[in-house]
């Protein structure tokens, strides 16, 4: 087969989930034997034309000078070249700021489009915005051949409220099984004292929810606050909490093996997401043996099931912070591990996603 991945920054992944699962699948699909594209922002890090036999096609991104609106011109130039390509398959990861194209979408491929979470539910978009991303999300759902659901909660509402059957295939993980607690010595942390939260500084993903927890615990134990705070958001978080020495804003950190480590060794590793779907750092948290709480949703919940405690405020986050011990719950940490190896390891939805992608080949033939 011959196929696109459309929707993202680029690969190798330096950015998020998405970009993480196309440099995976994509690779795996060349070692298949499939012809593989990736689009690419034209400022990605990576200036190559081919990475590991997938083809990079790096397309104009004025982004880093617009805006938010620079990524609809970034998937504009993107599909309009999609249809000089001949593709059997384009892979859309995403519907944000693609959906609106739809129309210029080349009429031979099967278009597969991955629904993300329910983006137009993110609080830091104004009305107006969550309006335009409710009617992208119906314009994906009705225009793509067949939908991909990373929870079974998006399974749900995309048939509840468009009537549309999607597959369900979630992200993968990693194992972690090389721990070197030598890496605690750069970030000024010991092991088991220490607890983390790591996400987008987002309003729905709770940072203060969870850090107003540790304020009304009084407990000293550091809580690493990681992500990217060089944000409007997070000024305003680093404003709040700047009274308080053991809330330790970290910054980014990209070093997969680094972050492993910090939640291999967490006491405690805080999961404050509530909208979208399976979100990658909670199933990595999960791969590194990390004692997950998780923000009580239906998306956590789906992929936690019991084997975690759950906070809806910050009150409940103060309890567990004063009653839960790591060494109390080896066996939550173990049941997650084991749902990584069986259930959400790469080489299981890597598959999943090849095996769709035939199905939908087969079904098509005799589509016209």
């Amino acid at each position: 087969m011959k196929i696109a991945i459309l929707g993202t920054r680029g690969i190798p992944n330096y950015y998020g989930g998405f970009e993480q699962f196309a440099e995976f699948f994509s690779v795996y699909l060349v070692e298949k034997g499939h012809e593989v594209y990736c689009y690419n922002s034209h400022n990605h890090k990576f200036e190559e034309k081919n990475f590991k036999g997938v083809h990079i096609i790096h397309q104009h991104d004025p982004e880093y000078k617009y805006g938010t609106f620079g990524q609809f011109i970034y998937d504009y130039n993107c599909i309009l070249d999609s249809r000089k390509r001949d593709f059997d398959i384009i892979l859309q990861l995403g519907y944000t700021s693609n959906s609106v194209w739809f129309f210029l979408l080349p009429k031979k491929p099967i278009i597969i489009t991955n629904m993300d979470g329910i983006e137009w539910k993110r609080s830091k978009y104004s009305r107006p915005v969550q309006q335009f991303l409710r009617f992208a999300e119906r314009l994906a759902a009705i225009s793509s051949d067949y939908l991909v659901s990373d929870s079974l909660g998006i399974q749900t509402f995309l048939k509840k409220r468009y009537r549309k059957d999607s597959t369900y295939i979630a992200y993968g993980a990693h194992p972690f099984n090389n721990p070197n607690q030598a890496i605690l010595d750069q970030y000024q942390v010991e092991k088991e004292n220490f607890n983390m939260i790591m996400a987008r500084f987002e309003p729905e993903n709770n940072f203060e929810m969870v850090l107003d927890g540790v304020i009304k615990s009084k407990d000293e134990t550091p809580i690493l606050v990681i992500g990217n705070h060089n944000t409007k958001y997070g000024e305003v978080l680093k404003k709040r909490y700047k009274g308080y020495s053991n809330i330790r804003f970290m910054g980014a950190i990209y070093n997969l093996e680094h972050l492993n480590n910090l939640r291999y060794y967490s006491k405690l590793y805080f999961h404050g997401h509530s909208v979208g779907g399976t979100n990658p750092s909670l199933l990595e948290a999960m791969a590194s043996k990390a004692l997950v709480l998780a923000h009580n949703n239906d998306f956590n919940r789906g992929i936690l099931k019991e084997n975690s405690y759950y906070f809806s405020n910050s009150e409940e986050v103060k309890n567990l912070l004063l009653t839960i011990k790591k060494s109390d719950n080896l066996q939550f940490i173990q049941n997650n591990f084991e749902a990584i190896v069986n259930d959400f390891n790469w080489e299981k939805i890597n598959g999943a996603y090849l095996h769709l992608f035939e199905q939908c080949m087969a079904g098509f033939k005799n589509r016209k």
